[in-house]
């Protein structure tokens, strides 16, 4: 494990412009650079980088922060890579924190564990890719559907063979448990073992980075099953993985979309037919994890699915998926090819142009959603349209607040004949009268964040909902978007608290300079948990800019949500001239608040006894002297 000063003294060294600049072309934009954001597809330049503060924050996206995740998130590198090859730029040895005897023997094992496996697929793999050139059976099978020697070499395509032991010739030990670990063999009850793949062309399976992780399997004739994964391991996880990623990467950036598709052929046939910018999931239906990972690799994803029954369903259940990770910058279509075709015999048939044209007419998301759900209810009735209310209200509560929330709901609104007014209502008593979903946090740079669970506390996200007073001991009405939800209360930023919470994450020095004095307003004050947790974390790293607290902030926090909403303001804010003054007079009217407060519930008493009314003298000398050391506005 690296230790974290080493981290925070390896941000302090770097220089963030140029880490980006030796992937990104940058030019001068005032105090900052600005380029062409890498994590999506655009024309106009929102990428900033900020040398002084350290970090990057993309306008578009709302990708964000210090070097070392700009190498994780770029290329692929893990959290240890990326530190070390940051190392080796400015000649810094990286150290590990000192670990007990086992847990270096556990984290020696694992390593060894997943180089094993990752040594035993690919020796597999080039078996496999031997066999292909050996079996006419196979070959003839890949002539057929139109796929030539050189797209099966791209892909790495190769043949199982038919042996049920066939890897014994592979791997004389055959009865290596780590044969079975990763997937390539199968041991019976009895303990019998044979090959899991047999007489099926293969398809290797790539990570992120291009690492051999799994495969997949397809039969040459109609038999059960026709796709056939590698099992859950150590290093492959179907649910989280898409085929063809690794390959298709630069042909998504080039056509600045992702095609998605249900089978491998399909991303094979495509690419040689010249669409090489499709991938597919691995037998499973579309997930969430899918889908995070598909925005990630651009911002217009297009699924393509077969136009009968159960490609709809399919469909239907994508769009699900997608629904809470939607943004007003992303566009999600649906793609249906008449019943009788796949990607694969499309493309075959018609040819790439044709294809592409179908690509192009390809349905929103917003009109298939609107659509299957009218297409299920009697809309020409009053019960039709009430059932058709009843089933979207859970669909339409996922979806982010935004234009494209505003924009559905208003068009569904026209769609069951109601004022958008009458449908807002009823989806507020819904939300109210149930158990709503997580609540996500608008933030002030305008975006919103993914849905994230709330948390206890009495703060709310900066620049979102606000709470209402309620009867003790439910969750409080929060106003968001124009409509009141009930759901439980998280951490509320006041106006002041974000302006102390800006001011450190600009200046970070500024919490090792805190006198005593300073530190009991912080500490008094019920609005500035945030504050404080920041000013610990600022301590307790030695984070010298912003870049190096976005680094160590604990992932789906409110803090980290904080940090995240600040950054775009970040970027267009000059140095102080002098923090420490602003420092003060924040602190100073969070002080004169709070004497106010106290001063005014000692009126309500009636002060009735010498000790009140001494104290509301103390008081009252306070709010002068605080008032007069205050500039004037």
């Amino acid at each position: 494990m690296i230790p974290d000063a080493f981290v925070q003294d390896l941000l302090a060294r770097v220089d963030i412009s140029d880490v980006v600049g030796r992937y990104v072309p940058l030019r001068k934009a005032g105090a900052n650079l600005l380029g062409l954001c890498p994590f999506h597809n655009e024309k106009t330049p929102s990428f900033t980088v900020s040398p002084t503060k350290q970090f990057y924050h993309c306008f578009g996206c709302g990708a964000h922060g210090s070097a070392i995740s700009f190498l994780m998130e770029h290329t692929g590198a893990s959290f240890p890579e990326a530190v070390k090859a940051l190392a080796a730029t400015v000649g810094m040895a990286v150290p590990e924190e000192s670990r007990s005897p086992r847990q270096q023997a556990a984290a020696r094992e694992r390593k060894e564990q997943k180089s094993h496996h990752r040594q035993v697929l690919e020796q597999a793999q080039a078996c496999f890719v031997g066999r292909l050139k050996t079996s006419p059976s196979a070959i003839g099978y890949l002539k057929r559907r139109g796929i030539s020697g050189q797209t099966a070499a791209r892909f790495g395509l190769g043949w199982a063979g038919t042996d049920r032991h066939g890897l014994a010739e592979v791997f004389p030990n055959y009865e290596d448990p780590v044969l079975v670990e990763s997937g390539l063999v199968i041991e019976s009850d009895d303990g019998r073992r044979y090959d899991r793949f047999r007489e099926r062309i293969m398809f290797p399976i790539h990570d992120g980075r291009g690492g051999l992780i799994g495969f997949g399997g397809r039969v040459l004739d109609k038999s059960e099953p026709k796709y056939l994964n590698s099992p859950e391991t150590t290093l492959f996880s179907k649910g989280q993985e898409l085929y063809g990623l690794w390959e298709a990467r630069a042909a998504i950036r080039a056509n600045g979309h992702v095609l998605v598709v249900e089978g491998y052929m399909d991303v094979v046939s495509l690419a040689h037919s010249g669409v090489e910018n499709a991938v597919a999931t691995l037998g499973t239906a579309t997930t969430a994890m899918h889908v995070q990972k598909l925005l990630r690799t651009s911002d217009h994803i297009v699924f393509s699915f077969d136009g009968d029954q159960a490609g709809r369903r399919a469909a239907w259940r994508a769009l699900q998926q997608c629904l809470p990770l939607l943004r007003d910058d992303v566009s999600v279509r649906f793609l249906f090819l008449p019943a009788e075709h796949d990607p694969d015999s499309y493309v075959r048939a018609y040819g790439q142009e044709a294809f592409r044209a179908t690509v192009n007419e390809a349905v929103p998301l917003s009109r298939f959603l609107l659509d299957e759900l009218a297409s299920r209810h009697a809309m020409g009735e009053a019960e039709g349209r009430a059932a058709c209310v009843h089933e979207a209200k859970p669909l339409l509560a996922q979806l982010p607040s935004g234009a494209l929330r505003l924009q559905i709901e208003r068009e569904f609104a026209r769609q069951v004949r109601f004022t958008p007014e009458e449908l807002s209502a009823m989806l507020a008593d819904d939300a109210v009268g149930g158990s709503p979903p997580a609540m996500p946090a608008s933030l002030d740079d305008g975006r919103t964040q993914r849905p994230r669970g709330t948390v206890g506390g009495g703060e709310a996200p900066v620049g979102g909902p606000t709470a209402s007073a309620d009867s003790p001991g439910e969750p409080p009405f929060v106003q968001y978007a124009g409509r009141a939800r009930r759901v439980v209360a998280t951490r509320r930023v006041t106006p002041m608290a974000k302006r102390l919470l800006r001011l450190l994450a600009a200046h970070p020095e500024l919490a090792a300079a805190l006198g005593d004095q300073q530190l009991e307003i912080v500490c008094g004050s019920p609005h500035l948990v945030l504050v404080r947790e920041l000013i610990a974390l600022i301590n307790g790293s030695g984070a010298r800019h912003v870049g190096a607290l976005l680094q160590i902030v604990e992932a789906g926090s409110d803090l980290a949500t904080v940090l995240s909403s600040l950054s775009a303001e970040l970027l267009g804010q000059d140095d102080l001239p002098d923090p420490n003054a602003e420092w003060r007079d924040a602190l100073a009217r969070i002080e004169l608040d709070a004497v106010k407060e106290e001063q005014s519930r000692l009126v309500e008493t009636g002060l009735n006894d010498a000790d009140a009314r001494q104290r509301y003298r103390e008081l009252t000398r306070r709010i002068a002297l605080l008032t007069s050391a205050l500039p004037r506005s």
